[in-house]
C-alpha cells in the first residue's frame, strides 16, 4: 500500500514534516519516535500498527525538528523540552485541528505531557505506553538511572546507532534476523545524524517533567510493561499517580518495540479509551494464501553431532538463504520454526516454485528439508498467521519425506497449465485434522 503524502508545518525554526492517514472521527496524534516518516512504511509490522491506528481515527504522524524530514537543526544544538512540545502545537496548527488525543511511546510522553499541561483546552484525552517523568535517579525518585548508569546506556546506545546493534535491546528475538537488523540500522541513519542523536539522547537523559504532571488534566491511560529493557514499571506507576486523571495499567512481559511487542492488546485497549469501543474482527484479517512449512531433516541429531555453536552458524545460514528464496518468490517469510519456517504466498505455483528452490539452496549447506503446502483461508493476526490452512500445512509437512515437497488436495487445481508435476500419495489422515487428505509429491 502506498505510503501516505508527506506534509510540512510551518514553525518559527523552520518546517516540520507529517504525515495523515485515516478519516476517522477523532484526531489521534501519535509520535513515533524520531523515525523518518518515509522509512517506517517499509516494514509490514510497523505500517500495520500505525493503519490500526487509522482505522478508528485521523492518525496525524510528525518529525520533531531536527529528526527525520523535518528541518534540521543547528549542529552542535538541540532543541529544548518547550521548542519540542511546541512542534505538536505546529502540526496541529497547519491541519486546523483545534482539539486531538495524543498518543506516545517512550520519550515522547515527555512533550505530549508538557502539551497536555500547557494547552488543556487542545488534548481530548492522552495515552502514555511506558513512558516516563525522568529517567534521573533521585531521592525520592530511585527506579531512575545513577549518574553512572546514564553515561553508560548514552556510551552504548549511541556506540550502535546506525548499525542495527540497538535491536540487541529492543528486539533481542530479532537480532540474529539479518535483514531486519539491516533495515533498523537503516531506519536509524535516516532518521538522525549520529551527533544529533548523541545531543538528542543526552536531552533525553536530563529531562524532568515531574513538576508539570499534577497539571495534565486530560484524561490519562498509563501503560507499562514489567519486561521493558530500561524503563521500569514504576516510572509507569509514577506517572499515573501524578496525573490527576490517570488510570495505571501494568502489562506483564517483555516490550522494547511498539509496533513488535504486544501489539494486539495495546491497540485494543488504545482504541476502547479513545472511542469508547473496540473494533469488530475485520474480515480483512482472513485471506486466502498458499502456506508453506519446512523443516530440516534429522535436526536432533544434527545437532546433537555439531555442537551448539556450529549448530547455530548452520542455522544462521539456513535462515538467510530461507528468506532470500522467500522473498525471490515473493513470499512472505512468516517466521523461524527454529530448524524449519513458515511462509506464505498469494499464487501456489510460486510457492511450489520456492519450495523446489530451497531444495536445492539448502543442499548447498549440506542439509536436506522436508516441505508442506497448503491453499486455504488464513488469519492475520499481526505478523503471524493462523487457523485450520496453518495446522494442515504442517500436518502435510509432517508426512513429507526427506527433500520432498508435499501438497495437500486443495493445491494441484489451482497450478493446472502450470507446467508443475505431481504424483499422487493416495489418502491420508493427518494428525488433529477432521477426515482424510489425498496429498500429492511434487515432481523435480
Amino acid at each position: 500500500m502506498k505510503p501516505p503524502r508527506i506534509r510540512f508545518a510551518p514553525s518559527p525554526e523552520g518546517k516540520i514534516a507529517y504525515q495523515v492517514v485515516g478519516d476517522g472521527p477523532i484526531d489521534l496524534l501519535f509520535h513515533p519516535g524520531p523515525q523518518n516518516l518515509d522509512a517506517i512504511w517499509d516494514n509490514p509490522s510497523l505500517e500495520r500498527f500505525l493503519r490500526r491506528l487509522a482505522s478508528f481515527s485521523r492518525l496525524i504522524l510528525h518529525n520533531r525538528r531536527g529528526t527525520g524530514l523535518s528541518d534540521p537543526i543547528p549542529l552542535g544544538a538541540a532543541p529544548t523540552l518547550e521548542e519540542w512540545a511546541s512542534d505538536l502545537d505546529c502540526v496541529l496548527d497547519a491541519l486546523g485541528s483545534e482539539r486531538a488525543s495524543l498518543l506516545c511511546s517512550d520519550v515522547g510522553g515527555i512533550a505530549a505531557s508538557v502539551v497536555a499541561a500547557t494547552h488543556p483546552e487542545r488534548v481530548t484525552a492522552l495515552a502514555l505506553l511506558n513512558c516516563y517523568a525522568t529517567l534521573r535517579r533521585a531521592d525520592e525518585y530511585p527506579w531512575g538511572f545513577p549518574e553512572v548508569a546514564m553515561d553508560r546506556f548514552l556510551e552504548a546506545f549511541t556506540s550502535r546507532y546506525g548499525t542495527g546493534g540497538n535491536v540487541q535491546v529492543t528486539a533481542p528475538e530479532l537480532a540474529h534476523d539479518e535483514r531486519f537488523r539491516e533495515w533498523f540500522g537503516r531506519l536509524e541513519r535516516l532518521s538522525m545524524s549520529p551527533t544529533a542523536a548523541e545531543l538528542f539522547t543526552k536531552l533525553i537523559l536530563t529531562c524532568d517533567i515531574r513538576g508539570i504532571l499534577p497539571l495534565v488534566k486530560a484524561p490519562t491511560l498509563v501503560i507499562s510493561h514489567a519486561g521493558h529493557p530500561w524503563i521500569r514499571s514504576d516510572h509507569g506507576a509514577y506517572l499515573a499517580e501524578h496525573i490527576p486523571n490517570a488510570r495505571y495499567v501494568e502489562r506483564p512481559g517483555f516490550w522494547g518495540l511498539y509496533w513488535i511487542h504486544d501489539v494486539e492488546w495495546v491497540l485494543d485497549e488504545v482504541e476502547t479509551f479513545f472511542t469508547g469501543t473496540k473494533s469488530a474482527p475485520n474480515l480483512d484479517d482472513r485471506v486466502l494464501a498458499t502456506v508453506l512449512f519446512t523443516d530440516i531433516v534429522g535436526s536432533t541429531e544434527r545437532a546433537a553431532a555439531m555442537g551448539d555453536q556450529r549448530w547455530r552458524w548452520l542455522l544462521d545460514e539456513h535462515d538467510i538463504v530461507m528468506r532470500r528464496e522467500i522473498e525471490r518468490y515473493r513470499g512472505r517469510a512468516v517466521k523461524s520454526t527454529g530448524d524449519g519456517y513458515l511462509a506464505t504466498f498469494d499464487g501456489p505455483a510460486r510457492a511450489i516454485r520456492c519450495a523446489l528452490a530451497i531444495k536445492e539452496a539448502v543442499n548447498g549447506l549440506g542439509v536436506e528439508v522436508r516441505t508442506g503446502l497448503h491453499t486455504g483461508e488464513v488469519e492475520l493476526r499481526g505478523e503471524d498467521v493462523g487457523g485450520i490452512a496453518v495446522h494442515i500445512a504442517a500436518r502435510v509437512m509432517a508426512e513429507a519425506g526427506s527433500s520432498e515437497v508435499l501438497v495437500s488436495g486443495a493445491v494441484p487445481p489451482l497450478v493446472a497449465g502450470s507446467g508443475i508435476e505431481f504424483t499422487d500419495r493416495g489418502v491420508q489422515p493427518l494428525k488433529g485434522v477432521p477426515g482424510e487428505w489425498r496429498l500429492f509429491s511434487v515432481v523435480g
